[in-house]
């Protein structure tokens, strides 16, 4: 079986973001990038299971820029045969998903794995977009999945309960928590990704359909109010007045 999975950067949780350019542009400087962990702790490992259970090849496949492959690494250190970097700078998703398509159009993968969405972002929409344009069936937000031969059988959490659903390899799925447990890559794996193969792609044509006009910063947090706890009277008035329904 080959399996295809992307895997795209995303900043660690602990950096400090801000803007540029009159908050037209991210501002990179000291940030730390890690693996995106939808892409790693669910696509990836659930791809290495069946990989090891069915046999076959699995290849890791991003698009970015020379500083990336310090994440791809890590990919191959957790299992990944081999990888992939398509030399662009993601532009939009549209953008991200037709450089993937292009290149899996003539390498015949059975399987392409996505996670369900980056945590920078937060869009989810790579992994249909791919499927739209490989023209083969998609199933999203997975948190199951299990190969038979040439099918593949998912399941989906729906509201009350769990959808099972059956598509016929080949197919592209994202998927969701429940798929796989992360695994934590050991020094073995470390440096043999050190001379796995990463082959660099030269980007196709294609025309972005989307541009940031402007980021911003979510609002700061109120302080807390400290209310004594002999004065429920005005406990009782702030949650009627003040407080918010999220």
């Amino acid at each position: 079986m080959k399996i295809l999975v992307c895997i795209s950067k995303s900043p660690d949780t602990t950096s400090k973001i801000a803007f540029t350019d009159g908050n037209k542009q991210f501002d990179e400087n000291g940030v730390q990038y890690i693996v995106n962990p939808y892409d790693e702790w669910y696509a990836l490992v659930r791809g290495l299971e069946l990989k090891e259970t069915l046999g076959g090849n699995l290849t890791i496949i991003t698009v970015g820029n020379v500083a990336d492959e310090a994440i791809i690494r890590k990919a191959l250190a957790i299992g990944a045969d081999d990888a992939v970097r398509i030399d662009a700078d993601p532009k939009d998703a549209y953008y991200t998903a037709t450089q993937i398509a292009e290149y899996a159009k003539s390498n015949g993968f059975d399987l392409i794995l996505t996670g369900k969405e980056t945590i920078n972002y937060n869009g989810s929409q790579v992994a249909g977009m791919i499927a739209e344009a490989l023209d083969l069936p998609f199933v999203s937000l997975a948190t199951k999945l299990e190969i038979n031969g040439t099918t593949a059988r998912m399941e989906q959490e729906i509201v009350g309960g769990i959808q099972v659903v059956e598509a016929n390899l080949p197919l592209v799925v994202s998927c969701a928590k429940g798929m796989a447990e992360q695994r934590i890559p050991n020094m073995r794996g470390i440096m043999a990704a050190r001379t796995k193969p990463l082959t660099v792609v030269a980007p196709a044509a294609v025309e972005e359909l989307t541009a940031y006009v402007e980021y911003g910063l979510p609002a700061a947090k109120s302080a807390v109010k400290m209310i004594d706890p002999n004065n429920m009277d005005e406990l009782v008035a702030l949650l009627h007045n003040e407080a918010k329904v999220i």
